[in-house]
C-alpha cells in the first residue's frame, strides 16, 4: 500500500479515536504493517504538551502532527490520525505537508459528521457539560467554531451508521486512491 494520511477531523466525541483504532485494525488485517495511529488526546500529552486551546496553540498542534505525517509518509508508513483539527486552514496545510512528501492523493480528509446534541450524550469526561456551564472555554462545538471541511475525500455520519460501516467506506476510497 503506498504510504498516506487518513486524517479524521470532527467535533469532540464524534467517534474519531474509535474510527481510528477499528482503522488500524483492518489495515493490519490487510496486511498493511507500516502503519501508526495518531490520536490528538494522545499528542497533546506529548508532543503538544504544554499548548492550550487558543487558535495559535490549535494550530501550532495540527502543524506538528502535520508534521510527523509528513514525516512518516516520506517513509512510507501510513498515518491514521484522529483530532478535532477545527480549522480548515490548519488541515489544509497539514494537506500540502503530506502531499509534498507522499504526491497527490497521499492524504484523505475524513469527515467524521455527528451533530453536538450526539456528541454531548457520547460524552463521557462530562467536557460538553463543563464548556455548557462556562467552566471551560474555548471549546469546539460549544464557545469555539468546528469549520466543517468543504472537500473531504470521505463524509461519515457517525449518528446514522455503525462504526463498521463508516470504515467500510473509508477503505473504499484509500483502497483507491492507493492503487
Amino acid at each position: 500500500m503506498k504510504a498516506l494520511t487518513i486524517w479524521l477531523t470532527g467535533l469532540p466525541c464524534s467517534g474519531k479515536t474509535t474510527l481510528a483504532n477499528l482503522l488500524f485494525r483492518s489495515l493490519l488485517e490487510q496486511g498493511v504493517t507500516n502503519v501508526e495511529v495518531l490520536d490528538g488526546d494522545v499528542v497533546r500529552t506529548h508532543l503538544s504538551k504544554g499548548l492550550g486551546f487558543s487558535r495559535a496553540d490549535r494550530d501550532t498542534n495540527i502543524l506538528r502532527i502535520g508534521w510527523v505525517c509528513q514525516v512518516l509518509t516520506k517513509h512510507g508508513v501510513c498515518s491514521i490520525v484522529a483530532a478535532v483539527s477545527p480549522f480548515r486552514a490548519g488541515r489544509n496545510d497539514v494537506r500540502a505537508m503530506v502531499e509534498k512528501a507522499g504526491g497527490p492523493g497521499s492524504f484523505v480528509e475524513v469527515w467524521v459528521r455527528c451533530g453536538v446534541e450526539e456528541c454531548i450524550r457520547r460524552d463521557v469526561k462530562g467536557m460538553y457539560a463543563k464548556a455548557l456551564r462556562g467552566e471551560i472555554q474555548q471549546f469546539t462545538g460549544v464557545s469555539d467554531p468546528y469549520e466543517e471541511p468543504l472537500d473531504a475525500e470521505v463524509v461519515v455520519d457517525t449518528s446514522t451508521e455503525s462504526p463498521s460501516k463508516s470504515v467500510s467506506r473509508i477503505l473504499e476510497v484509500v483502497n483507491r486512491v492507493t492503487q
